[in-house]
């Protein structure tokens, strides 16, 4: 169960992310103490990220160390893997602290049951190479393999791929997650609030007795769930505070 407010929040994509976007979110989690009772990354959080034994990606070290901090101070930080941060390890779990989640989490969001996922490699038919692909990439011994390589080479290597697959995220207009979402939500064990990430769309909109919700890409703007007891909030960052766009309270 993590207890409420949480703030939710996916694709920021640092590394690739304009500066603008990373100090936003680093001034965002130096205001959280006090105002959140968690926080969730729903992957991509990274652009690119991979443990080495001795080495890590140097971008966005701000945001690990303001996670740490949130951490220190008791507040509880989930990370979901997305497609371009799933080779989280040691550093995430055991140096910053965060709980590091590969697949779907279910639980308590704020008061509400929840399923959270990334949303990559959900759509049926679109996504099956993907998932053909991701079943080699996500293999230890793939993973193993690259340990192998220069970080340096690696990493110029991953986010020329990475670009590649950042243009062709769902260009459905998030349609294909939606209908996912339509299925899950009308299911015999369906959760109040279902959450996706990925497709970069922002999304809030009651589904049957659920409600479906993305944040959108911090990479794209400062956007993030705001989840309590009573209602789910789309909000923007203003740098200062958080803006209320759109909400939907408990049915």
């Amino acid at each position: 169960m993590l207890p409420g407010p949480v703030y939710l929040l996916s694709d920021a994509h640092l590394g690739v992310a304009p500066e603008d976007a990373e100090r936003a979110l680093v001034s965002l989690l130096r205001a959280m103490p006090g105002e959140a009772g968690a926080l969730v990354i729903n992957g991509d959080l990274y652009d690119f990220w991979f443990e080495w034994q001795h080495v890590m990606p140097r971008s966005g070290l701000r945001v690990l160390g303001e996670l740490a901090r949130l951490v220190d101070g008791g507040l509880p930080v989930v990370w979901i893997a997305g497609n371009h941060d799933c080779w989280g390890g040691d550093i995430l779990r055991r140096d910053i602290g965060v709980t590091y989640h590969e697949g779907p989490w279910r639980g308590e969001l704020g008061g509400w049951s929840t399923v959270i996922e990334h949303g990559d490699g959900l759509r049926e038919k679109e996504d099956a190479p993907y998932r053909r692909l991701r079943s080699v990439l996500r293999h230890p011994w793939a993973i193993r393999a690259y340990r192998w390589l220069h970080p340096d080479f690696a990493t110029r290597v991953a986010l020329r791929s990475s670009h590649t697959s950042r243009n062709m995220r769902p260009r459905d207009g998030g349609e294909g997650l939606r209908k996912v979402a339509h299925e899950r939500l009308h299911g015999a064990d369906a959760p109040q609030l279902l959450v996706f990430g990925h497709s970069h769309v922002p999304t809030l909109e009651r589904i049957g007795r659920g409600v479906f919700a993305n944040p959108g890409a911090w990479l794209d703007a400062p956007r993030l769930l705001r989840i309590t007891p009573d209602e789910v909030a789309l909000a923007r960052w203003d740098g200062h505070a958080l803006v209320h766009e759109q909400s939907l309270s408990r049915a």
